[in-house]
């Protein structure tokens, strides 16, 4: 990540800082599960098992990374994280990851995290990379749904912003999406990327209600064809999660909160 122009008028900032967070993760120690530092204290779980953190020094919030292999995965069950399910007319959010892509085996989308679940309609938001529906690969996805299930008249989902800006691997990049019950927006290093004809995307309405049966809150992988997939493989730094879009400013200042 290269300083822009702005970079010098930043204050030091936490995510906390900025109204609406849910909740921050910031991976500092090896375990099987990860208690957000800020914000509502959820947890996250590993379904495979002890998950390494380990030392990246130029990595933002201090040097350290939790590293995911292609089939590692986190969740939250729905029940136990009520704020996460953001859903309704009033829906709007705000996800940022501080990440490093790795190369995945399989040429796939590559999830982040949300509320994503393909194989029972219970689709509401998630941070993707390289969703190819629109015949293009590698870009930042902020995928969303107001039915659960595809597109109608699709055979999957569409409904997403997508970035301009093709996502290299073994470099470290803000990713984010944002949506505000009208649109939704993809960011990388705190500004948007684009405009393109994706970017913002138009989606009024809100996001579906999955139900008490609808999709627990998943990192690095979402449940598709009837099994998780869909891996992201590489580092996670920090991921941060918001009840509302936040403003221009705002994501850039949160995008650069962990340089400082």
């Amino acid at each position: 990540m290269q300083p822009s122009p702005k970079h010098n008028l930043l204050l030091p900032t936490t995510p906390a800082d900025i109204p609406g967070l849910i909740s921050f993760w910031n991976f500092n120690e090896s375990g099987a599960t990860f208690v957000a530092q800020q914000g509502e204290p959820y947890t996250l779980h590993s379904a495979s098992g002890p998950l390494a953190v380990v030392e990246e020094p130029v990595a933002p919030f201090g040097g350290k990374a939790l590293q995911l292999q292609e089939g590692q995965w986190l969740s939250i069950p729905r029940h136990a994280c009520p704020r996460l399910d953001i859903h309704g007319p009033s829906g709007a959010l705000t996800v940022m990851a501080w990440i490093k892509r790795g190369q995945t085996r399989e040429r796939q989308c590559e999830f982040i995290a949300g509320q994503w679940n393909e194989t029972n309609r219970g689709r509401q938001y998630g941070l993707f990379l390289n969703i190819s529906v629109w015949g293009v690969e590698d870009r930042i996805f902020g995928h969303l749904s107001n039915v659960g299930g595809p597109t109608p008249g699709y055979k999957y989902c569409m409904d997403g912003s997508m970035g301009a800006t093709p996502i290299a691997t073994d470099e470290w990049v803000v990713v984010g999406m944002s949506y505000d019950g009208m649109a939704g927006y993809a960011w990388r290093n705190g500004l948007l990327d684009g405009p393109s004809t994706l970017n913002p995307y138009s989606l009024a309405g809100g996001l579906h209600d999955g139900g008490p049966g609808g999709s627990d809150f998943t990192v690095s992988a979402v449940h598709r064809s009837g099994e998780m997939g869909n891996f992201f493989c590489g580092s996670i730094a920090g991921l941060a999660v918001y009840a509302r879009a936040l403003t221009p400013a705002e994501v850039y200042a949160l995008a650069w909160c962990g340089e400082r």
